[in-house]
């Protein structure tokens, strides 16, 4: 599909009309076993956890879009992530950008350095000399957001692919909040892509999922392996409404990123507001990197307000059409507090460093009509005053 825009390939990816019955939406095999002609000799499909027709085609959409040769697609965002993991050996040590998602950094922290005796180091990126400084002979992994949960910052992803190509570390990036539509980290060095796909990428806040793509052969490998041995799939009927989702990505990923841009400025003017992160502002510290290796700018705003946790109440309890929930990247705009929410286990000294503080809000812009986004987040800061 290479020689397609994006809107095409994701419609079309995968999605060949059904064989038996010329079906052009992908059916739901719920199979859990396929029958063997031959004992011994399994055909396509053997059994649903090592394949099924349904994720197949799910992954082979994905990938597509990622401009990726393989994909493979999971139970949820952290069983992708346990997965990566599981490439390494025992003793190894990975580097991570320090303001990454609350349950990344628990199962770095919690799980895999215990279980896996893995050790890690969370640098700034943007700090000269950091990453360099934390490189050790152990080091084969580098894990990157970019933009960051829920900080937003950006790293420039080729300046980092170089060196990890130079030094021979696997490099991978999470770009569940750009999304395909976005960003293509492939194209600027990453080896493994992953996204959580129960946010942007189904896009309706009723799937839970995860994805990994790469174009390397002998990582798919190893992945399909794990997959399998692992075992947390995705199941069926998720797979179809992810590949629902995503053939309409394209229009939802436009309309986020407007009403995104729109509701930040109106944010960064307002009396009640100390400042906004959002990578399309000029006042983004990283605004030019991002304008370098994005088509767009996405749907998630960081606002600190003037004041502390009251003043956050106030503002998330006027708020009428964002709803206070955690998740992200679905149509229906949502709002949340990352240090009482979704970065509540990331340690209080972390959350201190890292600017996660009580007057923090994350905002997931979504694709509702704008004047109306606009209209809600005008008085709920007017609401901080009365």
């Amino acid at each position: 599909m290479s020689s397609y825009g994006f809107s095409t390939t994701a419609i079309h990816a995968g999605q060949e009309p059904d064989a038996r019955t010329g079906a052009v939406t992908v059916p739901i095999s719920l199979a859990t076993t396929f029958a063997q002609t031959v004992p011994g000799v399994a055909g396509q499909y053997e059994y649903s956890r090592t394949g099924n027709p349904t994720r197949e085609a799910f992954e082979k959409q994905v990938a597509a879009v990622e401009q990726a040769k393989f994909g493979l697609a999971f139970a949820s965002g952290s069983a992708a992530i346990a997965t990566v993991l599981h490439l390494l050996e025992a003793g190894s040590h990975v580097i991570s950008v320090d303001d990454v998602y609350g349950g990344t950094q628990r199962y770095f922290n919690k799980v895999a350095s215990i279980t896996n005796n893995l050790t890690f180091s969370f640098i700034d990126f943007n700090v000269t000399g950091a990453f360099d400084a934390a490189i050790t002979p152990k080091t084969k992994l580098v894990w990157l957001e970019t933009p960051t949960n829920p900080t937003l910052k950006v790293t420039d992803m080729a300046a980092v692919a170089a060196v990890c190509k130079a030094k021979g570390i696997l490099l991978v990036v999470d770009n569940t909040f750009m999304t395909p539509y976005f960003q293509n980290p492939l194209l600027h060095g990453a080896d493994i892509v992953i996204h959580s796909i129960t946010k942007y990428i189904n896009g309706h806040s009723d799937v839970v999922g995860g994805v990994i793509v790469t174009n390397d052969e002998a990582l798919n490998t190893r992945f399909k392996f794990l997959q399998n041995g692992l075992g947390a799939i995705l199941s069926p009927f998720d797979s179809y409404m992810a590949m629902r989702g995503l053939k309409t990505l394209a229009l939802r990923m436009r309309a986020h990123g407007e009403n995104a841009q729109a509701a930040a400025e109106l944010l960064e003017a307002h009396k009640n507001v100390e400042r906004v992160v959002y990578p399309g502002l000029k006042s983004h510290p990283q605004h030019e990197i991002a304008a370098k290796q994005t088509s767009g700018n996405g749907g998630m705003i960081t606002v600190y307000l003037k004041g502390g946790l009251d003043e956050s109440k106030r503002f998330l309890s006027a708020l009428k059409l964002f709803a206070c929930a955690e998740s992200l990247g679905a149509v229906e705009s949502l709002s949340e507090h990352p240090a009482l929410m979704t970065h509540a286990s990331v340690p209080a000294e972390m959350r201190a460093k890292l600017g996660i503080a009580d007057n923090m809000l994350r905002l997931s812009v979504g694709v509702e009509d704008k004047a109306d986004i606009l209209a809600d987040l005008t008085q709920a800061l007017d609401a901080i005053d009365a």
